[in-house]
């Protein structure tokens, strides 16, 4: 039953999101629970800041895999079927967006440490990587010269996700993309830039830490 595909994509996708490779990094590489430094989340510039290059490296690595193996798992798993709501046809791009933002979820909110977790920017991109790498790439490259140039992550990573939703734009509009992948690209674009609202706060102050800056522990 195509109801049943769809369901089992969203929750493929959210356990997938869920595994929290930056504590397990964390523990692993540097004998340190991140979320007891720095912002307490586990994505990649807490892993960073926090345990150093070479596990963020891999933290990054392993979040951009379960976005694109949960991408890529939604094609499988709905195949060429087509589900009908309200008249309008669920294919498999709709399962793929479904996977993507469960993923994302999954990472910020995962069940594994109480509904804890990151921001979501590495699983967003890894999403993109597999449903059209040259989209990825276009919004990786802004925030990696953004984050180069003002040594801001969180700049970085907000003005990335911005530069894929304006690209989404004209390519809809006039390359005929489906419409859903500017939906994508614009739902996490919100949720991204809502879990960089701290983030925006301490930049608009001047207090956000740059690259290079190690993290602090919290007083919990």
């Amino acid at each position: 039953m195509m109801v049943g595909e769809f369901v089992a994509v969203a929750i493929v996708a959210y356990l997938l999101g869920a595994i929290p490779f930056g504590l397990i990094v964390g523990k692993l590489m540097g004998r340190v629970d991140i979320t007891k430094y720095g912002s307490g989340k586990t994505g990649v510039t807490n892993v960073l800041r926090t345990t150093g290059t070479k596990a963020g490296i891999l933290v990054a690595v392993l979040d951009l895999a379960k976005a694109i193996g949960a991408v890529m798992l939604a094609k499988v798993i709905v195949g060429d079927s087509v589900l009908l709501v309200a008249g309008f046809p669920l294919q498999w791009q709709v399962a793929q967006i479904v996977a993507a933002l469960m993923t994302m979820v999954g990472h910020n909110w995962s069940v594994f440490i109480k509904f804890r977790g990151g921001r979501g920017v590495a699983t967003y991109f890894g999403g993109w990587l597999a449903i059209h790498p040259a989209t990825a790439l276009f919004g990786g490259g802004i925030l990696l010269l953004t984050a180069f140039l003002t040594r801001y992550m969180s700049l970085g990573s907000i003005l990335g996700v911005l530069g894929i939703w304006c690209l989404l734009v004209p390519l809809t509009i006039v390359y005929h993309f489906p419409p859903i992948y500017l939906v994508y690209a614009l739902a996490a674009a919100v949720l991204i830039i809502y879990q960089h609202r701290d983030n925006i706060i301490r930049l608009q102050a001047g207090t956000e830490l740059k690259l290079g800056d190690k993290n602090q522990k919290l007083d919990l």
